[in-house]
């Protein structure tokens, strides 16, 4: 079963009305509806063109959320082998909103790291909604500390709203686990690359993008606070997300023009969720090109340069 978000509301019509017409010719033999049905097939799959041609920023932060796009875990099933899961951060506990294990992507080893927010109720809850507690920042910090030991690239798949405000996460030294993370990026001796395949929010993405090739899917989102949170903070009224959206300057394009993100992979027509294996084989496609252009540089070269560039991001202004 689809889900639609709320400016999909008339394609749901029309998809609903085709569908309708093949239940009922399935269960009266000889009724032919075809021709009506492939008429309505046209008309939702116009619509969806449409629908989709330019994306408002507030409609592409709906469509990196929506509940059937592919996740961390989906990800790390469809693109890597022998992924071996590794737990804990040797010092509170395990985190269940990040994931990450040793793993193999075309048959050569690599760390692979991620955000994960859970496909269903149940999920979402063990997983937090992919908000990460300082026990998931310091699992990450220990697993790149550990792929630069081995020399294993480093692949991160951030889908994050931010990391988890909680009493406890505070209490346990959130912004200094954050930090950490970040650190442990900057001063990994081995390629890493980021990929952020949903949200990226806040500093809680910040700590796994820091990469030499930062990449965003067609649709997805990365910004300092979620567009609610803005509005909450500059009008004191979060139904302002829409303008917030279009302030924040959130979408792949957008961070393309200013610096901050090296690589769009674009997504098929209607999103990610609509066409998971093309999806998939985009990523695989990108993360191939990115890991062959890293390849054989030096652990000091790839630190110097990748200092280098988040020091001269911000240097166009805001009016690239």
């Amino acid at each position: 079963m689809t889900n639609y978000l709320d400016f999909e509301k008339p394609l749901a019509e029309i998809e609903g009305k085709a569908e309708e017409l093949r239940a009922m010719a399935r269960q009266s033999e000889g009724m032919d509806i075809e021709s009506e049905a492939a008429a309505l097939d046209k008309k939702a799959a116009d619509m969806l063109v449409a629908l989709y041609k330019e994306l408002t920023p507030w409609r592409k932060c709906q469509v990196a959320r929506h509940p059937d796009r592919p996740h961390c875990s989906d990800y790390i099933k469809a693109l890597f082998t022998e992924y071996t899961p590794l737990a804990g951060d040797r010092n509170f506990a395990d985190d269940d909103a990040v994931m990450g294990g040793l793993a193999r992507f075309d048959g050569k080893p690599v760390m692979v790291i991620g955000h994960e927010k859970g496909s269903d109720t149940k999920g979402r809850i063990k997983h937090n909604f992919g908000m990460a507690r300082p026990e998931g920042y310091r699992k990450a910090v220990r697993l790149i500390e550990m792929a630069g030991k081995f020399g294993l690239p480093v692949i991160t798949l951030i889908d994050t709203a931010g990391a988890y405000p909680g009493k406890g996460a505070e209490e346990r030294g959130q912004s200094e686990a954050i930090a950490r993370s970040t650190e442990a990026c900057l001063q990994a001796g081995v390629p890493l690359i980021s990929i952020i395949i949903g949200e990226g929010g806040s500093g809680g993405a910040v700590a796994f993008a820091t990469g030499d090739r930062v990449a965003m899917l067609e649709h997805s989102i990365y910004s300092v606070i979620t567009p609610e949170g803005c509005a909450s903070i500059l009008w004191k009224d979060s139904e302002k997300m829409r303008e917030a959206a279009e302030a924040l300057r959130l979408t792949a394009k957008d961070l393309t023009q200013l610096g901050v993100v090296d690589r769009v992979i674009k997504e098929p027509l209607g999103g990610a969720h609509r066409d998971k294996p093309a999806t998939v084989d985009a990523v695989r496609k990108a993360l191939a090109e990115m890991l062959k252009e890293l390849d054989g540089k030096k652990g000091k070269a790839l630190i110097a340069s990748r200092r280098k560039k988040y020091l001269d991001l911000g240097s166009k202004g805001l009016a690239a």
